[in-house]
């Protein structure tokens, strides 16, 4: 295990890159509206608009102009599963520019944390379940996201090798499927659980069937944005390792896409006919992580319910639907 908890008392500044998505939005409540910024803490939320990160020269001069003392990196070209079969070269190439550019340019302004974004989908398609944080490297990925999954994975060899180089405290998070307010809701493009819950919306709304894609049998974990955002400041501030960590809740708190798709009907009245279109792809049958690791360092740590969260993703979506990404 390299453990590479840094000292830093110094003033700390926070760089949170991809500052206005779905997680750093998360992070931006967690740390304005819960109090949770500790006192002497700067926090700078980018977005895309504030420089391109595939560009060298861009992310160099963003990190100039901050200099930030810690790094969250939650950038990357992201996109559900039929957009990822369609453009794995892209998904490929952009994230390895937006990675390498973002790790150099910490390196190069003395940055003393990183902590990255990895997803689930990084792990061998061929494997034996739950998945846990010593297996990612063990095979090939899902052959429907194989370039982002390959990409994604190059951080950790990265954070592996300033560790080793340069002793630097760069690390990375794995969560399973994350949703919440201000979730890209786009059905063609979007994850499962908030296109699902734009479908239903629609077709409460044109009194018409809700069509699922698939046969509703693959499994999924689902954290909320916000128990996320909790966690990724802790492994800020505490966690001491270089190795990735899982940050989803447990096991037992699977639930298939047939129940997600009846969770999201339930959240928003939805009192229509349901079919499932199983001519359309089903993805990996299940993804089931371990959260062993996290459980060792956070033993109390407390989920919010999944339908609990689901509600108040619905009902945000309802209320945000015309400024809502979609």
């Amino acid at each position: 295990m390299m453990n590479c908890q840094s000292d830093h008392n110094a003033p700390v500044r926070v760089l949170v890159t991809g500052g206005s998505g779905l997680v750093g939005r998360a992070i931006q409540h967690v740390v304005r509206e819960e109090g949770g910024a500790k006192e002497g803490e700067e926090w700078i939320f980018l977005s895309s608009k504030d420089a391109n990160l595939m560009n060298v020269d861009q992310t160099r001069a963003i990190f100039e102009k901050h200099r930030p003392t810690h790094v969250i990196h939650l950038a990357a070209m992201v996109g559900g599963l039929f957009k990822n079969m369609k453009y794995n070269l892209d998904f490929w190439r952009n994230n390895i520019y937006i990675n390498d550019n973002v790790l150099q340019a910490a390196h190069d302004v003395g940055v003393v944390k990183v902590v990255s974004c990895l997803s689930t989908c990084i792990f061998p398609d061929k494997t034996t379940y739950p998945i846990d944080e010593t297996m990612i490297h063990n095979g090939p990925p899902h052959e429907s996201n194989f370039g982002y999954a390959y990409a994604k994975r190059m951080i950790d060899v990265h954070n592996r090798a300033c560790f080793q180089q340069h002793g630097h405290c760069y690390t990375a998070v794995i969560p399973t499927n994350v949703f919440g307010p201000h979730d890209n809701f786009s059905i063609e493009d979007g994850h499962v659980l908030p296109g699902l819950i734009h479908k239903v919306y629609i077709a409460q709304k044109e009194g018409k069937p809700l069509v699922v894609w698939g046969s509703g049998t693959p499994r999924r974990q689902f954290i909320y944005s916000l128990d996320l955002a909790r966690l990724f400041l802790w492994v800020l501030r505490e966690y001491p390792e270089v190795d990735p960590i899982i940050l989803s809740v447990g096991e037992e708190d699977e639930v298939s896409i047939k129940e997600a798709a009846d969770a999201v009907v339930e959240a928003l009245g939805f009192k229509g006919e349901v079919v499932h279109d199983t001519s359309k792809a089903d993805g990996q049958f299940k993804k089931t992580a371990s959260n062993a690791k996290l459980r060792r360092y956070l033993p109390d740590f407390t989920f919010t319910p999944f339908k609990q969260a689901l509600k108040e993703t619905c009902d945000w979506f309802v209320a945000n639907y015309d400024s809502a990404r979609k």
